[in-house]
């Protein structure tokens, strides 16, 4: 019978990878404490968590979720430690990946995207993906550049129209 500490501890998981739209695993062994609390800081930053839990109960929480473990049973070996992105799926990602880049630790073992399976490679792939601020910010300009054209067209041919009424008044004052 399990204890219930460990049973709280799957519940608890379990609230937490239900609001997850992401998670990844990484294997952290060699990853000082300091650098573990800076990546934990960046990774809430952006809207996501860092935890670490056993990986038996870790596999618990994510079998009763619902997700699919089959292809990715080898990363949970070893130390392990789990992001779960909340707000934005790839902004998370993306902080760990950075972060990895620069330190060379954690390992990217693989992940999940709204209960899908990923591998490291794809996981690494979302990385590179950019965030949904980003994108956002992308479709406003693009949405604004053609207004921007429009407006700079409009205000031309008012100019025209007002230098063409000044030659007609110059002409006019002329004649007289």
């Amino acid at each position: 019978m399990p204890s219930q500490k460990n049973q709280d501890q799957v519940k608890d998981l379990k609230d937490k990878l239900q609001k997850a739209k992401s998670i990844v695993l990484a294997d952290y062994r060699g990853l000082p404490v300091n650098l573990q609390q800076d990546l934990r800081n960046k990774i809430t930053e952006v809207g996501g968590e860092l935890i670490v839990a056993k990986n038996t109960l870790l596999k618990i929480a994510l079998k009763e979720e619902k997700f699919d473990l089959e292809p990715l049973l080898d990363s949970f070996i070893g130390p392990t430690i789990t992001l779960l992105a909340y707000e934005d799926e790839i902004a998370p990602i993306k902080a760990l990946a950075e972060f990895t880049q620069a330190n060379d630790l954690p390992t990217i073992k693989a992940g999940f995207l709204n209960k899908d399976p990923l591998s490291k490679e794809k996981v690494e792939e979302l990385a590179k993906l950019p965030t949904k601020v980003e994108l956002i910010a992308k479709t406003i300009n693009t949405i604004k550049a053609p207004l921007s054209g429009i407006v700079n067209v409009l205000s031309g041919n008012l100019k025209n129209l007002v230098y063409a009424l000044e030659a007609i008044k110059t002409k006019k004052g002329g004649e007289k």
